[in-house]
């Protein structure tokens, strides 16, 4: 799978998180290859789970009104137990409010971006993911301006 992802693919990624509402045609140009090469690399990239979906990202103005935050999540127990990450994991992914998770290193375990469109539905989703079986601890800052993009 990622193995076979070489530097063209990453050109054409590049391209599509700048803009993904590129055309195949406009992509092909800027990567000096034909239209079949650019779709054929794309279907591959999505098959291969390279590419999970096409999104749209708005200005920090378009989305005020929403309350974003950063959550640090530890795990209860050792941390070679990837069991109970694994199921807080899968538990957070179902929650829509949860916009990216990350695995780290050092204190937390994982680390989740959390936006909902008011402060009581925060507090809510804050209190489901605190009752998730498995965390230990939380921490969460709130993010207040966006600096770069």
């Amino acid at each position: 799978m990622l193995n076979s992802i070489d530097s063209q693919d990453l050109r054409l990624i590049g391209l599509l998180r700048e803009n993904a509402r590129m055309s195949v045609a406009q992509l092909a140009k800027q990567l000096g290859v034909s239209r079949g090469t650019v779709q054929n690399r794309i279907d591959r990239l999505i098959a291969d789970n390279v590419l999970l979906g096409f999104t749209v990202r708005t200005t920090p103005e378009a989305a005020a009104h929403r309350v974003r935050a950063i959550m640090s999540i530890a795990v209860e127990g050792d941390r070679v137990e990837g069991d109970r990450s694994d199921a807080i994991l899968r538990t957070l992914r179902g929650y829509p409010e949860v916009q990216a998770l990350y695995t780290t290193n050092g204190r937390w375990d994982i680390v989740a971006e959390i936006g909902t469109d008011s402060l009581e539905k925060f507090d809510e989703v804050l209190r489901r993911i605190r009752s998730i079986k498995g965390v230990a601890n939380s921490e969460t800052s709130l993010l207040l301006s966006t600096q770069k993009l």
